[in-house]
Parts: C-alpha cells; structure tokens; sequence
C-alpha cells in the first residue's frame, strides 16, 4: 500500500498549504516515466519521515490548476512546502540521498 497521499486541485490548500507538518508534494503524470521511477523513492522517504512529513502526489493531467499556479513546466517537479510556502524545489528524479540533501536543511533532520 503506498503512503504518498494524493492530493487535487479541490484538496491543495487543506492538505498541503494547511499542514501542520512539511509536506513533500511530487508534480507527477501517468506518462512520465521518469515519475514512475522516483515513486519508490519517495515511499521510502514518507516512511522513514513519517510523523515529520508527509509525502504527496498531484497528478498534473487531472489538476491544472495547481500545476499552473506553481508554474510547474517539466516533471517530475517536487516541492517541499513548509507553513504553505515553497521552500525547496527539485525538477527532474533524482536518487534519495540527492532529494535529502535538497530538503533536509528545511526539516531538521539529518541526511
């Protein structure tokens, strides 16, 4: 069972702006294969942070609006949002300890 939560256009703002913890949100679409190959990565991430964050998808095909709104142009783009603001971006897959390297000085844990 994955424990990326998925996230819509309708939930962005609750589930994303409004948590309490940083979430790591993947800009993501079923052609991509690049995102199809950074997924298990980032369950492995959402398990081993879990509690501390939470690990998200919005799928860019069914959501627009918010892909637009965040300017997302290449996928798969991942952006760390910590109190409702962006605070890291990374565009492209990347292996796990690039991705916590890019977060990690943004959630006090150490890579």
């Amino acid at each position: 069972m994955s424990q990326l939560v998925q996230v819509t256009d309708a939930t962005f703002d609750e589930l994303v702006l409004r948590s309490e913890v940083p979430v790591l949100l993947e800009f993501t679409a079923d052609w991509c294969p690049p995102c199809r190959m950074i997924e298990p990565v980032l369950e492995q991430i959402a398990a081993e942070l879990a509690g501390r964050l939470v690990v998200a998808q919005l799928d860019v095909d069914a959501n627009q609006a918010t892909a637009v709104r965040y300017e997302v142009l290449g996928m798969p783009t991942m952006n760390l949002y910590v109190r409702g603001a962006v605070a890291a971006q990374v565009v492209g897959a990347r292996p796990k300890s690039a991705l916590l390297a890019a977060f990690a000085p943004h959630l006090g844990v150490a890579v």
